[in-house]
């Protein structure tokens, strides 16, 4: 690859990638809305829209009215879904628009960036944008509701500056900096940062300037986000922070490399798998160039899914936690891909290079398309269940009940009671005894709990012998391999 700076991506590229983003997340959400109807493929997401309102409405940080909280992972995401109710267009048109806004500034980003380092990509159609805008892990995490897409953003935007080789490391840092704020796995970026300026600067004196302005950028919203933990929570990172760690805890028991394997699969799950040889070409390409920026960004990409195997290795939601790893690893792989096809050579490179685009294309289309049926179920089952759910307890359960529940996110937005948060999000004097169903029992009768809600099968200790006041009978659990929701009278002590 050769980097061509004064490549640019035209006005009409830009805009065709905008025509492209908003067909994918309209696509997803019009599957959403004939499969069952519109809304959002996790619970966690109303968690996000809760914090958003009592921001907005209430001037206040916190998931119930009056108890300030760090339940929430993301808070600029929040605080960004907030400026959607002052606009009185949340919780769906503004959620979905600032996703397709960020699905939208990747794909300009992808492909801006293969414009600048391969010297004989100019087509008229902007091809790698428009494959990052229709890669359905990406699509479905723009009309998620969640910080995904955000972060993902962020955090491709820093790896494309160091693959660049910039020297920017003020911005550098703020951008790191600002990622945190979506999710603190965002401080794994400065790795490749330190090594690409360890590598690139040719004296001692140098590298010491460019991480001090690095460092300085970097800490100095790194202090404020760790003083807002501090103030709202009482500690230095989101109580979800400690809670999924804990909830998981079992997941570690496994080999480490069946775990890292986990989190690579949904990477090569679409197009990943038929753009791997790209990334060979890449890495191959970056070794004989010594282009030390693209070689520190794969090793973060490597860190970064091993981090996961090693502290929460968890892949449920299609891999949301290593979605945002994802684009830059379809970048690497894309520039390897038209680099090798923009070559001229005898006919059997033709015929490869021929096959491959073909087939890339024809997986991206296809898994798009099988993507927008996931999302639409995802969707059926949060609506038929978790926002069902709340909506039946916040006009059946007695306004003073005290309600326990594992999925807090509809029923913090819908259901207008105070909540007992059996994963610790906002309850994190569980988190030691997430999973000691005898201890939760001896808890929720010390709090005085007059209701749980959850699924039967995920407690089945504290279940066992209640009968449900409220189950929801919708057909898509079921269907999934899943049980009804219910609502139980907890009989106390």
């Amino acid at each position: 690859m050769v980097s061509n700076p004064e490549s640019r991506v035209s006005p009409r590229a830009v805009w065709a990638l905008a025509g492209i983003a908003l067909l994918s997340v309209g696509l997803y959400l019009a599957f959403s809305g004939v499969y069952y109807r519109l809304g959002f493929p996790l619970d966690d997401a109303w968690i996000h829209q809760t914090y958003a309102r009592n921001l907005a409405l209430r001037g206040e940080w916190s998931f119930l009215p009056g108890q300030p909280s760090g339940g929430s992972t993301a808070p600029l995401w929040s605080a960004l879904l907030a400026i959607g109710f002052w606009l009185r267009l949340a919780p769906y048109i503004w959620t979905y628009s600032l996703g397709t806004v960020a699905l939208w500034g990747l794909a300009v980003l992808g492909e801006s960036t293969v414009r600048r380092q391969v010297s004989s990509y100019r087509p008229s159609f902007p091809w790698v944008g428009a494959a990052l805008a229709l890669e359905w892990h990406l699509v479905w995490a723009a009309a998620s509701g969640m910080e995904t897409l955000l972060f993902a953003l962020l955090a491709t935007a820093t790896l494309v500056l160091i693959i660049s080789g910039s020297q920017k490391y003020s911005s550098l840092g703020l951008l790191i900096g600002l990622s945190i704020w979506v999710r603190p796995d965002g401080v794994t970026l400065l790795g490749p940062a330190v090594m690409m300026i360890l590598l690139m600067q040719p004296s001692w004196s140098k590298r010491l300037r460019a991480l001090v302005n690095l460092g300085v950028s970097f800490g100095s919203l790194l202090v404020l986000y760790l003083l807002f933990n501090l103030i709202i929570s009482g500690t230095p990172l989101p109580n979800t922070f400690y809670a999924k760690q804990a909830e998981y805890v079992d997941y570690l028991k496994l080999p480490f490399l069946v775990r890292f394997g986990s989190e690579a699969f949904p990477v090569l799950n679409g197009m990943g798998v038929i753009l791997l040889p790209g990334l060979v070409l890449t890495t191959i390409s970056a070794l004989r160039r010594l282009a030390w920026g693209v070689l520190a960004v794969e090793v973060w990409f490597v860190g970064f899914l091993a981090l996961y195997a090693w502290r929460l290795p968890v892949t449920y939601q299609y891999g949301r936690y290593v979605i945002p790893a994802m684009p830059v690893f379809f970048l690497l792989a894309l520039a390897g891909l038209v680099e090798f096809t923009m070559v001229r050579g005898p006919h059997w490179r033709w015929i490869i290079s021929v096959t491959w685009r073909l087939v890339a294309g024809g997986v991206i289309v296809a898994f798009w398309l099988l993507g927008a049926l996931h999302y639409a179920q995802d969707v059926a089952f949060i609506e038929s269940e978790m926002v069902a759910t709340a909506k039946w307890v916040s006009t059946n359960v007695p306004p003073n009940a005290l309600v326990a529940a594992h999925d807090i996110g509809a029923l913090g937005y819908f259901g207008g009671h105070d909540l007992v948060d059996l994963a610790g999000l906002v309850s994190p004097e569980v988190i030691p005894f997430l999973r000691d169903e005898d201890w939760i029992a001896a808890y929720l009768n010390g709090r005085g709990v007059t209701y749980l809600v959850t699924f039967p099968d995920w407690y089945q200790h504290l279940t066992s012998g209640l009968s449900p006041v409220f189950t929801t009978g919708a057909p898509y659990a079921p269907a999934f391999g899943e049980q009804n929701m219910g609502v139980y009278r907890w009989p106390g002590p």
